[in-house]
């Protein structure tokens, strides 16, 4: 799949593209839900059920891939949320969180702070990640945002690339911030796409 900003091969969509198509699919599942009736439910299970194959052909896709190719799937943004979704990913979610946090650190760098991954903690309510986020005065207000903007942006890459996560937080010192969504509607497809067992063998 093409990078953001970059031209896609002919009749391949570039990622705005994909999440523009997400984010209608979103919209139309929902209105689906809202309306009663037999014919809403069949739509609903034909969007389950193809969900469901995608999911099977694109695990029998990692099962015939080695590992570095493997690896380059998953770092595709697209298919890696797909891999997500459909619980095949090949790394943790505590490596994706980690992943996301690094490619973000050259941006907060930028604005004179600095950002760095601080692992996973299990409490009550589930799985948190942890982050160490400073700020700096290197950006000013013409930056287009301030810390809360970048607080909302590490949280909102982090639970995209890790879904699993139930939120991220500072670690103990620093800035408590509102949480904020994920960017690709993830929670939303996968609540309509039952999570998909695979036979052994």
């Amino acid at each position: 799949m093409a990078e953001a900003g970059q031209d896609s091969p002919a009749g391949r969509l570039a990622d705005p593209a994909v999440e523009a198509r997400l984010a209608r699919l979103d919209e139309l599942l929902a209105g689906l839900e809202s309306a009663p009736g037999p014919t809403t439910r069949g739509a609903i299970e034909a969007v389950r059920l193809l969900t469901e194959v995608y999911g099977e052909a694109l695990a029998r896709v990692l099962d015939h891939a080695d590992g570095p190719t493997a690896g380059r799937l998953a770092e595709d943004e697209l298919l890696g949320h797909l891999l997500v979704l459909h619980e095949i990913h090949p790394e943790s979610a505590e490596h994706r969180a980690a992943r996301a946090v690094e490619r973000l650190r050259p941006a907060v760098r930028e604005r004179g702070g600095d950002l760095e991954w601080a692992g996973v903690e299990d409490g009550a309510d589930g799985r948190v990640g942890r982050v160490r986020l400073t700020t700096g005065g290197g950006c000013g207000s013409g930056c287009g945002g301030g810390t809360d903007d970048v607080a909302d942006a590490v949280r909102a890459a982090v639970l995209a690339a890790a879904p699993e996560l139930t939120a991220v937080e500072p670690v103990p010192g620093g800035d408590e911030r509102r949480p904020a969504p994920a960017f690709v509607p993830l929670d939303a497809l996968a609540v309509r796409a039952a999570p998909r067992v695979r036979e052994a063998g």
